[in-house]
This record gives C-alpha cells, sequence and structure tokens, in this order.
C-alpha cells in the first residue's frame, strides 16, 4: 500500500513536469511567427528557432545520460530544472535587443534543461508499473503536456498580443519591434520563478529512486547491441520531426493564407493529439496492444498528409463538420489537416518508449538517453521542410515529405521492434 501511494505521489510530480515540457516546447510554435516579424527573417530562417531548440536534446543527451548515473535520476531532474531556469533569463537581454542569435541560445539552454529533465522522467513512467500498460500511462502524461500545448499558444496571442489584430505587415506597420520583442521578458520572468518553485518540490519531495539490478543476463557492453533501442530511436527521431512539423509550422503555413491569429493555431494540433492520448488511456492495453496503436497511428499520419497536400485552401469544409457548430473560429480544409496530424501522433511516443526499453535493466538510462537523442529530429526535420517549401515555392505539397516519417515508424510496429540481434 505504501508503495502504491509512493508511486502515485511519483506520478503527481512526474505530471507537474510534462505540464512543463509541454509548456515550454509548444511555445515555440508562437514564436516563430512572432520572431520572423521582429527579428526580420524568411520562413526558413524562422525554423532556427526548431533547430536551436531540439539539436539540444542531441547534444546533451549522452551527457546527461551521465550526470544521472552519477546524481541519480532524482537529483537530475532538479539539475535540469535549474539549467531551465537560466535558459529562461537569458530571454530577457534576447528580448532588450531583439537579437535573433540570443534567442538561440536561450532556446538552446532551454532544450538542454529539458534533456536530462526528459532522460529522467520518461524511464520513470515506463517502468513504475507494468510494461504492458506503459503506454497508457505515458498518454495520461501525454494528456498533461498536451494539456499545456492547447493553453500556452492562446496564453501568447491573448498576454503579448492582444492589442494586435494579426502578425501581418500592416497590423506592425507602427509598432516599433524592439517594443514587441520587449513584451516578452515577464512571461520568461514568471516561467523562471514557476522553474525555481519546481526544483524545491522535486528536491524535498519523496519520489523514489530508480534502482537497477547491477548484474544481468545481456552480454552486450554498448546500447548500440539493442537493435530494437537503436531503431526505436531513429523511429523517434521521424516521429518527433513530423510532430513538431505539425505543430509548429501550422501558424507560419496559416500566416501565408492570412487566417488570422496565426499564432495561436498550434492550439489546433494539441487538441487533436490531446483526443489521441484518451484513446490510449481507454484502449491500451485492454482493447488495442502497444504495437497496434503505433501501426494505426502511422497509417493514419500517411493518410492525413495526403490530406494535407490535395485539399483546398479556401474551403472551410472539413473544420465545419468537426467544430462548426461550436461556434470556434474554422480552417481552410488543408489546415484542418496540418491539426489533425496530432491525432496520429498522439501514440507515438507512448507506445516506442515501452517497446524500446523493455528489459533493459541496467542499460535503461543509455537508452533513455538514445532515445532523447532522437528529439533532434525536430531540429533537423522541420528546417529541411522549411528548405523543401522555400525551394519548391509550394508549402502545401512540402507536407508530403511526412510520409517517409510514417513508413519508418510503420516498420518499427510491424517488424523492427521484435530484433533481439543484428
Amino acid at each position: 500500500m505504501r508503495r502504491n501511494h509512493t508511486n502515485s505521489f511519483a506520478m503527481i510530480i512526474i505530471g507537474l513536469l510534462f505540464f512543463i515540457f509541454g509548456f515550454v516546447t509548444w511555445l515555440n510554435g508562437s514564436l516563430i511567427p512572432f520572431l520572423k516579424v521582429i527579428c526580420d527573417l524568411n520562413e526558413f530562417q524562422a525554423l532556427f528557432v526548431t533547430f536551436a531548440f531540439y539539436i539540444a536534446y542531441t547534444v546533451m543527451a549522452l551527457p546527461m545520460s551521465f550526470v544521472l548515473e552519477r546524481t541519480g535520476y532524482k537529483n537530475g531532474m532538479a539539475i535540469g530544472l535549474g539549467v531551465m531556469v537560466v535558459g529562461s533569463l537569458v530571454f530577457i537581454p534576447a528580448a532588450l535587443s531583439a537579437d535573433f542569435l540570443l534567442f538561440l541560445v536561450a532556446l538552446f539552454t532551454l532544450g538542454t534543461g529539458l534533456t536530462i529533465l526528459q532522460t529522467a522522467s520518461n524511464p520513470y513512467v515506463v517502468l513504475i508499473g507494468p510494461i504492458e500498460s506503459a503506454a497508457m500511462r505515458i498518454s495520461i502524461m501525454g494528456l498533461i503536456n498536451k494539456s499545456a500545448g492547447v493553453l500556452v499558444p492562446l496564453l501568447f496571442t491573448s498576454l503579448i498580443l492582444a492589442d494586435i489584430p494579426s502578425l501581418s505587415s500592416e497590423s506592425l506597420a507602427s509598432i516599433d519591434t524592439k517594443e514587441l520583442a520587449s513584451r516578452l521578458i515577464i512571461p520568461y520572468i514568471i516561467m523562471a520563478v514557476v522553474l525555481t518553485g519546481l526544483i524545491a518540490l522535486v528536491k524535498f519531495s519523496s519520489i523514489p529512486e530508480l534502482e537497477f539490478e547491477k548484474e544481468d543476463s545481456y552480454d552486450k557492453d554498448t546500447i548500440f547491441h539493442f537493435p530494437r533501442v537503436v531503431l526505436g530511436a531513429v523511429a523517434l527521431f521521424f516521429y518527433v520531426g513530423i510532430e513538431v512539423i505539425a505543430g509548429d509550422t501550422i501558424g507560419l503555413y496559416a500566416q501565408g493564407l492570412n487566417v488570422e491569429n496565426a499564432t495561436a493555431l498550434t492550439s489546433y494540433t494539441m487538441v487533436f493529439m490531446v483526443f489521441g492520448y484518451l484513446v490510449g488511456v481507454a484502449f491500451i492495453p485492454k482493447f488495442l496492444s502497444q504495437e497496434k496503436a503505433l501501426m494505426s497511428s502511422a497509417i493514419v499520419g500517411i493518410l492525413f498528409l495526403i490530406g494535407v497536400a490535395y485539399s483546398s485552401s479556401t474551403s472551410h469544409q472539413i473544420s465545419e463538420i468537426l467544430w462548426g457548430w461550436s461556434g470556434v473560429p474554422t480552417l481552410p480544409d488543408t489546415v484542418t489537416f496540418v491539426a489533425l496530424l496530432g491525432f496520429a501522433n498522439a501514440l507515438v511516443w507512448p507506445t516506442i518508449w515501452p517497446l524500446a526499453l523493455d528489459g533493459l535493466g541496467k542499460y535503461t538510462a543509455q537508452g533513455s538517453a538514445l532515445l532523447i537523442m532522437a528529439i533532434a529530429g525536430g531540429a533537423i526535420l522541420p528546417l529541411a521542410f522549411g528548405k523543401v517549401a522555400q525551394i519548391s515555392g509550394d508549402m502545401q505539397s512540402s507536407y508530403l515529405v511526412g510520409i517517409v516519417c510514417y513508413l519508418f515508424i510503420l516498420m518499427y510496429a510491424v517488424k523492427w521492434h521484435k530484433k533481439s540481434s543484428w
């Protein structure tokens, strides 16, 4: 009974951390069109926001795994929060100077802090209960994470852009860009204060330390000898890439179509991800295995990408059907399909983690670090997408490059997660 109580408390604390993950991560979707204006960037340059943030996961994941081995998972989470406090404070000089390079430094620092938090917290969720229901637990964390993703674009738009109808050149003609940039200072100071409070909460909580047996049955001396982990990391690379494309480019795409309140549209993608997580909580593992959930996600993702590329940029029929009754502003069909990618993406992360980490024992920290490094997909693939869109001059059809992502995920679900040797 005491252990169940402790595990429940740990899940609550980790749930708070997942909310912070979502808040910080999905703020990027609003920052991209915002920084594009105040720093005078083109679409390709603006996507360096995602590059700076997500590349930190690749650069810092393995060093952070060694930190975890020395400090333990609990202390490591506190260290990660501390690094995020520093990143939040760097936004102050960045906003005062409207210097894009300083913004990128701040984003990289935030990504570094999130790296150690993610490396520590995801194994907690996987291993704190039966492995067969791990995807369900991660789906609960995903609900919390994406709820923050729904809220943050709306908060950003209401707090930062309350008196500006859109980020068009006409709306901004009379506003000094440095004054506009300075509006970021107070929100990031508040973020630093909240993160400092979370450090104390984690440090003095009764979260149990993860323990692994020192010896196991494996005769392998490196994590790269586990195919299901390596291939799982590649699958996550493609997943995070297409997830970030769906969440962080929807505002940029809608801005090009002159859709109002483009900076808030990441919320639409997050809402559909929340629906996807609810499916995971309700159906995994009782009615849907983790493997089948992953397979279905990949297939649905391919269908939605086809919808993005070949649907109308002027018709609003799809969103009228989905939420026209609610009074929520509808979107062009092609933009609606970008938002729907959130539903296809929701269960990919929750299902790959338990499939990849099952039975790793003492190699869990290294395996987790490798999977976290795969978040670099969020740095590289949106940038590649932006370059394709820039060269082709057609952002709508450029979304088809994401089919490669879903095909790899599909193969991992069908076959590659079962590989025990090369």
